[in-house]
């Protein structure tokens, strides 16, 4: 039997992947904020009757915390931003540790581009602007379409009603090209999300990288690396 206290801590535990902290102010002016709350006069007591809600409790702990944190430098080092986007999770703050040789994607296999379009079910789309793929492969269970040209470009296509892929990078943080795409300019580690228990399986170092969703499709370009030119390609998908 769980505990007042053993709830309140798993609470605060939760809150983890939902905090973003802003430029830290100087531990003195912490301090001094802190000081000065603690003068404060005591306001008249409350009807015994009411008690405060239980999540503004959790949340001022929380901010206390990320005060705190963000006071010293190395508090800042061990926070993790995480941005979730249609099939992607981004996590800016943790370089992983890509394996020594490139990982396939679970099930692999190479097929033509009009076997891909009738095994996934959903509209497989090519980019104008780089014409025919020279390899197309479909993986994980046929859910996920891959386009290659040369010099390393690849253009992933799947459903991202949950995320699938990892990228773990340091920063600095992705930059919107548009309400649904983000530009990762930085080479990064690159994982497979497992569906089932949620474990990763280091796949590859990725390159440069474009990722943008449309409804319930995600895409990523990867080895493109001009932010325009990215976008640009993305832009001619028929």
């Amino acid at each position: 039997m769980t505990s007042p206290d053993d709830d309140l801590e798993a609470e605060l535990m939760a809150l983890a992947d939902f905090v973003d902290l802003p430029a830290a102010p100087p531990p003195a002016e912490v301090a001094a904020a802190v000081r000065a709350r603690i003068e404060e006069p005591s306001p008249e007591p409350a009807p015994p009757a009411r008690k405060r809600p239980r999540w503004r409790l959790v949340a001022a702990i929380a901010v206390v915390i990320v005060a705190l944190t963000a006071a010293t430098p190395q508090g800042r080092a061990a926070v993790v931003h995480i941005l979730r986007l249609a099939g992607i999770e981004v996590r800016v703050g943790e370089q992983g540790a890509p394996p020594a040789t490139p990982v396939p994607l679970p099930g692999e296999r190479e097929v033509d581009l009009a076997e891909a379009r009738r095994l996934t079910g959903f509209p497989v789309k090519v980019p104008a602007a780089l014409g025919g793929p020279e390899r197309v492969t479909v993986s994980d269970g046929d859910r996920i379409v891959s386009l290659f040209w040369a010099d390393g470009v690849r253009l992933d296509q799947f459903e991202g009603l949950t995320p699938y892929f990892v990228k773990q990078l340091r920063e600095p943080w992705p930059e919107n090209v548009g309400g649904d795409g983000w530009w990762l300019a930085k080479e990064h580690t690159l994982s497979r999300l497992d569906r089932q228990d949620g474990s990763r399986l280091p796949l590859r170092l990725a390159g440069p990288t474009l990722i943008w969703f449309d409804g319930d499709l995600a895409h990523r370009l990867e080895g493109v690396t001009s932010k325009e030119r990215a976008v640009e390609i993305a832009s001619s998908l028929r």
